[in-house]
């Protein structure tokens, strides 16, 4: 190996822990955000169609691609928990062998989930709702885009790989510039070459591809962060990052099995209320893309100090965290109260769905703080070696504090059915939390959490 390779080193062992968690978290969201803009931007083109049926559909189509979303992000979280530990310990072989596996097994388990969903779209969306025209027109967005999906899992699986060595600008421009090609191509798509709802599936597709090519181009030539396949060691590596990365994906998936439960019972009130609830699950991550962030964000900063022992830094970083989440909420909230109106005329909303929108905008949204804590908190359990606490919290919130809510608000109306849902946040968000500073209490007084021996 040349000496080039030998570029990883644990950039937040010391420092300003609130200057790494604003840099993390801000890139970060930058980066994130831009994922799901690429499904924001989509809706706003095809909603200049002026057609409820295929606004409609690309919001069951978002459910069902939330799903998958969700599993890369779980994913991505066990990368990242896992190459940034090694790194923190000074044991860079083991982190490069540990980036490649990563790689194979992000790709393995994307084209499973690919083609499974394929095969299985037309019972997919008849449970969430959908039907006839909104149906057929969601099948045939998804039949496109869904073979594509390792593409989409390679991209951010190396964008995890590039946040595990502090390189937060080069993860943030991998996604950026696929939104930005997404931005730039739909309109050529859907209305000069008169493609419509076939065109934005065709960008979806170009701007993963865009993913793969920058992210790779900085993990491998930039950071020399890959190294070889050892077959031998494969399935050892695939344990560890399984002992972190599942906990973590059956934790992101509670919340589409949440928003599952939500747009069925939101579709009973007919397409411009499904239309609402598609406008806003696509506005939700855009506008808090820091919380949505912080997860990942957080988790290099607190595994690289757990590697290195500094349990002080560890407990500093998630008070930074906290501080940070109250200010990006509040800004948030903010925005979105002011800017509601453009907003609903962006998307050509009118009736049930613009209603939806006001309400969200105005005070719905405010449980976000709580969702904010509840991010904090699974960065801690996933990198403190308590991935489960993740899942069960999330799990719960996405059952207990959700269905029986939402159920209570589809007797009155969409608006009363985001307010349970709203409801549910403040409840788990802020026990989740409170177990998670708990945790970090624990540090160093008898000795770290267990499960932190499966990181290689």
């Amino acid at each position: 190996m040349s000496k080039k390779a030998a570029a990883p080193t644990a950039r937040f062992l010391t420092g300003s822990l609130m200057h790494h968690v604003l840099v993390m978290a801000g890139t970060g969201a930058i980066g994130l955000v831009a994922v799901f803009a690429v499904d924001l931007i989509n809706l706003f083109y095809i909603s200049r169609l002026g057609e409820q049926s295929i606004a409609a559909a690309v919001g069951f189509a978002g459910v069902v691609a939330f799903f998958h979303t969700s599993i890369c992000i779980g994913l991505m979280i066990g990368i990242t928990a896992c190459v940034a530990r090694l790194i923190g310990a000074n044991r860079l072989p083991d982190a490069r062998r540990m980036a490649t596996h990563s790689l194979l097994i992000m790709v393995a388990v994307t084209a499973v989930l690919g083609v499974g969903t394929v095969l299985f779209l037309h019972p997919l969306l008849a449970a969430l709702g959908a039907t006839d025209e909104v149906a057929r027109l969601a099948q045939r967005y998804l039949t496109v885009t869904m073979p594509s999906l390792p593409l989409l899992g390679l991209g951010m699986a190396n964008s995890a790989l590039l946040r595990s060595v502090g390189d937060a600008r080069r993860s943030m421009m991998v996604t950026l510039c696929a939104a930005a090609i997404t931005a730039c191509l739909d309109p050529l798509f859907i209305f000069v070459f008169g493609l419509g709802l076939d065109g934005a599936a065709i960008v979806a597709v170009i701007s993963r591809s865009v993913m793969v090519t920058l992210g790779m181009h900085g993990v491998w030539r930039v950071h020399h962060l890959l190294g070889n396949v050892e077959r031998a060691r494969l399935a050892e590596d695939a344990r560890a990052l399984a002992a972190i990365a599942g906990p973590a994906v059956l934790t992101n998936l509670a919340t589409p099995v949440g928003a599952a439960f939500v747009t069925h019972s939101v579709a009973q009130f007919g397409a411009s209320a499904v239309a609402g609830q598609a406008t806003i699950d696509r506005v939700t991550p855009v506008a808090f893309g820091l919380i949505y962030s912080l997860s990942g964000a957080v988790g290099p900063i607190l595994s690289q100090n757990l590697g290195a022992q500094q349990f002080d830094r560890v407990r500093e970083g998630m008070r930074a965290s906290l501080w940070f989440m109250l200010l990006a909420v509040g800004a948030a909230w903010l925005l979105l109260a002011l800017l509601q109106g453009p907003l609903i005329r962006a998307f050509s909303l009118e009736g049930m769905a613009a209603e939806m929108v006001h309400a969200f905008c105005s005070w719905v949204c405010a449980s976000f703080f709580f969702a904010g804590a509840l991010f904090v908190a699974n960065a801690a359990f996933n990198n403190l070696g308590r991935p489960l606490w993740s899942t069960g919290f999330n799990w719960a919130r996405a059952t207990l504090g959700t269905i029986p809510f939402a159920w209570w608000g589809a007797h009155y109306g969409p608006v009363h059915i985001m307010a349970g849902q709203g409801a549910g946040l403040v409840i788990f968000g802020t026990l989740a939390m409170w177990a998670s500073l708990r945790l970090t209490r624990q540090l160093g007084a008898g000795g770290t959490p267990t499960g932190l021996a499966t990181a290689h």
